[in-house]
Protein backbone atom coordinates (compact mmCIF):
# COMPACT_ATOMS: atom_id res chain seq x y z
CA UNK A 1 0.00 0.00 0.00
CA UNK A 2 1.03 3.58 -1.00
CA UNK A 3 2.02 6.09 1.26
CA UNK A 4 -0.12 8.46 -0.11
CA UNK A 5 -3.24 6.32 0.20
CA UNK A 6 -2.20 6.08 3.67
CA UNK A 7 -1.96 9.26 4.40
CA UNK A 8 -5.21 9.97 2.76
CA UNK A 9 -6.81 7.54 5.48
CA UNK A 10 -5.12 9.40 8.23
CA UNK A 11 -6.33 12.62 6.98
CA UNK A 12 -9.57 11.19 7.19
CA UNK A 13 -9.63 9.87 10.09
CA UNK A 14 -8.19 13.08 11.92
CA UNK A 15 -11.89 14.65 10.90
CA UNK A 16 -13.72 11.54 11.58
CA UNK A 17 -12.00 9.51 14.62
CA UNK A 18 -13.10 6.75 12.53
CA UNK A 19 -9.58 4.61 10.96
CA UNK A 20 -10.34 1.67 9.43
CA UNK A 21 -7.84 -0.08 6.54
CA UNK A 22 -9.08 -4.21 6.03
CA UNK A 23 -7.65 -6.31 3.56
CA UNK A 24 -4.94 -4.84 3.41
CA UNK A 25 -2.18 -7.12 3.75
CA UNK A 26 -0.88 -4.96 6.11
CA UNK A 27 2.19 -6.76 8.52
CA UNK A 28 2.37 -3.96 11.18
CA UNK A 29 0.09 -1.21 12.99
CA UNK A 30 0.28 1.49 11.05
CA UNK A 31 2.62 3.89 13.03
CA UNK A 32 1.40 6.93 11.26
CA UNK A 33 -1.48 6.84 14.09
CA UNK A 34 0.77 8.05 16.84
CA UNK A 35 -0.43 11.46 15.40
CA UNK A 36 -3.85 10.33 16.54
CA UNK A 37 -3.30 9.26 19.87
CA UNK A 38 -5.93 11.78 21.22
CA UNK A 39 -8.48 11.67 18.16
CA UNK A 40 -9.32 8.22 17.78
CA UNK A 41 -12.91 6.49 18.54
CA UNK A 42 -12.32 3.38 16.12
CA UNK A 43 -9.67 1.31 15.13
CA UNK A 44 -10.35 -1.48 12.66
CA UNK A 45 -6.94 -3.37 10.89
CA UNK A 46 -9.01 -6.19 10.30
CA UNK A 47 -8.02 -9.12 7.56
CA UNK A 48 -4.44 -8.23 7.21
CA UNK A 49 -1.41 -9.73 8.96
CA UNK A 50 -0.35 -8.13 11.79
CA UNK A 51 1.53 -10.09 14.27
CA UNK A 52 1.72 -7.60 17.04
CA UNK A 53 0.71 -4.42 18.73
CA UNK A 54 3.04 -1.54 19.27
CA UNK A 55 3.46 -1.77 23.30
CA UNK A 56 4.60 2.55 23.22
CA UNK A 57 1.69 3.27 20.77
CA UNK A 58 -1.49 1.36 21.57
CA UNK A 59 -2.21 2.44 25.14
CA UNK A 60 -1.84 5.96 24.05
CA UNK A 61 -5.38 6.32 22.38
CA UNK A 62 -6.92 7.68 25.50
CA UNK A 63 -10.68 8.39 23.33
CA UNK A 64 -10.87 4.43 21.69
CA UNK A 65 -14.10 3.22 22.20
CA UNK A 66 -13.86 -0.04 19.23
CA UNK A 67 -11.00 -2.07 18.78
CA UNK A 68 -11.03 -4.44 16.11
CA UNK A 69 -7.96 -6.68 14.84
CA UNK A 70 -9.92 -9.98 13.57
CA UNK A 71 -8.27 -12.23 11.33
CA UNK A 72 -4.74 -11.23 11.86
CA UNK A 73 -1.67 -12.88 13.18
CA UNK A 74 -1.48 -11.73 16.72
CA UNK A 75 0.17 -13.94 19.14
CA UNK A 76 0.63 -12.13 22.62
CA UNK A 77 -1.26 -8.82 23.72
CA UNK A 78 0.65 -6.14 25.06
CA UNK A 79 0.21 -4.93 29.10
CA UNK A 80 -0.22 -1.51 27.56
CA UNK A 81 -3.74 -2.48 25.75
CA UNK A 82 -4.91 -2.46 29.05
CA UNK A 83 -4.33 1.44 29.56
CA UNK A 84 -7.68 1.82 27.17
CA UNK A 85 -9.82 3.18 29.87
CA UNK A 86 -12.56 4.00 27.53
CA UNK A 87 -12.65 0.61 25.66
CA UNK A 88 -16.10 -0.48 25.25
CA UNK A 89 -15.56 -3.40 21.82
CA UNK A 90 -12.79 -5.29 21.83
CA UNK A 91 -13.12 -7.67 18.44
CA UNK A 92 -9.94 -10.42 18.51
CA UNK A 93 -11.24 -13.27 16.36
CA UNK A 94 -9.39 -15.30 14.15
CA UNK A 95 -5.78 -14.80 15.58
CA UNK A 96 -3.35 -16.70 17.79
CA UNK A 97 -3.77 -15.75 20.89
CA UNK A 98 -3.23 -18.04 23.73
CA UNK A 99 -3.60 -15.92 26.74
CA UNK A 100 -4.71 -12.78 27.56
CA UNK A 101 -2.41 -9.94 30.21
CA UNK A 102 -2.47 -10.22 33.49
CA UNK A 103 -3.91 -6.82 33.31
CA UNK A 104 -6.75 -7.20 31.48
CA UNK A 105 -8.79 -6.49 34.18
CA UNK A 106 -8.08 -2.31 34.06
CA UNK A 107 -10.64 -2.59 30.73
CA UNK A 108 -13.04 -1.17 33.12
CA UNK A 109 -15.51 0.04 30.30
CA UNK A 110 -15.79 -2.55 27.96
CA UNK A 111 -19.02 -4.54 27.22
CA UNK A 112 -18.17 -6.83 24.07
CA UNK A 113 -15.09 -9.11 23.75
CA UNK A 114 -14.81 -11.47 20.71
CA UNK A 115 -11.90 -13.94 21.00
CA UNK A 116 -13.27 -16.68 18.65
CA UNK A 117 -11.24 -18.92 16.86
CA UNK A 118 -7.53 -18.32 19.02
CA UNK A 119 -5.45 -20.81 20.93
CA UNK A 120 -7.14 -20.19 24.69
CA UNK A 121 -7.05 -23.50 27.02
CA UNK A 122 -8.87 -21.93 29.74
CA UNK A 123 -11.30 -18.91 30.52
CA UNK A 124 -9.37 -16.02 31.57
CA UNK A 125 -9.72 -15.31 34.95
CA UNK A 126 -9.04 -11.63 34.70
CA UNK A 127 -12.25 -11.37 32.74
CA UNK A 128 -14.22 -11.73 36.33
CA UNK A 129 -12.98 -8.26 37.15
CA UNK A 130 -14.93 -6.87 34.43
CA UNK A 131 -18.00 -5.31 35.97
CA UNK A 132 -19.53 -4.02 32.48
CA UNK A 133 -18.61 -6.65 30.22
CA UNK A 134 -22.69 -7.97 28.76
CA UNK A 135 -21.27 -10.37 25.80
CA UNK A 136 -18.14 -12.48 25.64
CA UNK A 137 -17.61 -14.91 22.76
CA UNK A 138 -14.89 -17.51 23.45
CA UNK A 139 -15.96 -19.91 20.89
CA UNK A 140 -13.91 -22.22 18.43
CA UNK A 141 -11.13 -22.33 21.35
CA UNK A 142 -9.63 -25.47 23.42
CA UNK A 143 -11.13 -24.22 26.84
CA UNK A 144 -11.30 -27.92 28.35
CA UNK A 145 -12.96 -27.05 31.31
CA UNK A 146 -15.07 -24.07 33.68
CA UNK A 147 -13.57 -23.33 36.50
CA UNK A 148 -15.76 -22.10 39.90
CA UNK A 149 -14.37 -18.58 38.98
CA UNK A 150 -17.15 -18.56 36.69
CA UNK A 151 -19.58 -17.59 39.20
CA UNK A 152 -17.83 -13.84 39.61
CA UNK A 153 -18.60 -13.33 35.68
CA UNK A 154 -20.73 -10.02 35.30
CA UNK A 155 -21.94 -11.31 31.24
CA UNK A 156 -25.21 -11.60 30.14
CA UNK A 157 -24.25 -13.72 27.39
CA UNK A 158 -21.49 -16.14 26.99
CA UNK A 159 -20.07 -18.54 24.11
CA UNK A 160 -18.54 -21.40 24.27
CA UNK A 161 -19.19 -23.36 21.34
CA UNK A 162 -16.82 -25.76 19.73
CA UNK A 163 -14.49 -25.81 22.34
CA UNK A 164 -13.45 -28.79 24.21
CA UNK A 165 -15.29 -28.56 27.66
CA UNK A 166 -16.18 -31.77 29.23
CA UNK A 167 -16.66 -30.35 33.10
CA UNK A 168 -18.84 -27.09 34.28
CA UNK A 169 -18.71 -26.09 37.58
CA UNK A 170 -22.14 -25.60 39.30
CA UNK A 171 -20.63 -21.76 40.02
CA UNK A 172 -21.96 -21.08 36.80
CA UNK A 173 -25.97 -21.01 38.30
CA UNK A 174 -24.16 -18.16 40.20
CA UNK A 175 -23.74 -15.93 37.68
CA UNK A 176 -25.91 -12.80 39.04
CA UNK A 177 -27.10 -11.65 34.84
CA UNK A 178 -26.32 -14.34 32.82
CA UNK A 179 -28.98 -14.79 30.82
CA UNK A 180 -27.84 -16.99 27.69
CA UNK A 181 -25.45 -19.72 27.52
CA UNK A 182 -23.64 -21.26 24.35
CA UNK A 183 -21.80 -24.67 25.06
CA UNK A 184 -22.75 -26.15 21.21
CA UNK A 185 -20.46 -28.77 20.20
CA UNK A 186 -18.32 -29.60 22.93
CA UNK A 187 -17.84 -32.76 25.36
CA UNK A 188 -20.24 -32.30 27.71
CA UNK A 189 -21.96 -35.70 29.05
CA UNK A 190 -25.28 -35.15 30.46
CA UNK A 191 -24.01 -36.01 33.99
CA UNK A 192 -21.61 -32.92 33.67
CA UNK A 193 -23.94 -30.60 32.95
CA UNK A 194 -25.00 -28.86 36.63
CA UNK A 195 -28.61 -29.40 36.93
CA UNK A 196 -28.64 -25.68 38.90
CA UNK A 197 -28.54 -24.23 35.66
CA UNK A 198 -32.19 -25.47 35.02
CA UNK A 199 -33.51 -25.11 38.46
CA UNK A 200 -31.56 -22.05 39.55
CA UNK A 201 -30.10 -19.83 37.83
CA UNK A 202 -31.12 -16.45 35.65
CA UNK A 203 -29.80 -18.54 31.91
CA UNK A 204 -33.05 -18.62 29.56
CA UNK A 205 -31.59 -19.67 27.11
CA UNK A 206 -29.47 -22.76 27.30
CA UNK A 207 -27.67 -24.33 23.60
CA UNK A 208 -26.14 -27.44 23.95
CA UNK A 209 -26.51 -29.03 20.75
CA UNK A 210 -23.68 -31.30 19.35
CA UNK A 211 -22.65 -32.47 22.56
CA UNK A 212 -22.56 -36.20 23.99
CA UNK A 213 -25.75 -37.21 24.72
CA UNK A 214 -29.66 -36.21 23.29
CA UNK A 215 -31.58 -33.12 23.67
CA UNK A 216 -34.51 -35.40 24.32
CA UNK A 217 -32.70 -36.44 27.47
CA UNK A 218 -32.13 -32.90 28.74
CA UNK A 219 -35.98 -32.10 29.05
CA UNK A 220 -36.07 -35.35 31.51
CA UNK A 221 -33.74 -33.27 33.85
CA UNK A 222 -35.22 -31.84 37.15
CA UNK A 223 -35.67 -28.44 36.98
CA UNK A 224 -36.35 -28.43 33.03
CA UNK A 225 -39.74 -27.46 34.09
CA UNK A 226 -38.58 -23.81 35.85
CA UNK A 227 -35.96 -23.60 32.77
CA UNK A 228 -38.77 -23.56 30.05
CA UNK A 229 -41.02 -20.81 32.38
CA UNK A 230 -37.86 -18.40 32.14
CA UNK A 231 -36.95 -19.71 28.72
CA UNK A 232 -40.62 -18.66 27.65
CA UNK A 233 -41.04 -15.53 29.65
CA UNK A 234 -38.43 -14.28 27.81
CA UNK A 235 -39.62 -15.33 24.34
CA UNK A 236 -42.72 -13.22 25.02
CA UNK A 237 -41.13 -10.09 26.21
CA UNK A 238 -39.16 -10.19 22.49
CA UNK A 239 -42.29 -11.56 20.34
Amino acid sequence: MGNSALRAHVETAQKTGVFQLKDRGLTEFPSELQKLTSNLRTIDLSNNKIESLPPMIIGKFTLLKSLSLNNNKLTVLPDELCNLKKLEMLSLNNNHLRELPSTFGQLSALKTLSLSGNQLRALPPQLCSLRHLDVVDLSKNQIRSIPDTVGELQVIELNLNQNQISQISVKISCCPRLKVLRLEENCLELSMLPQSILSDSQICLLAVEGNLFEIKKLRELEGYDKYMERFTATKKKFA
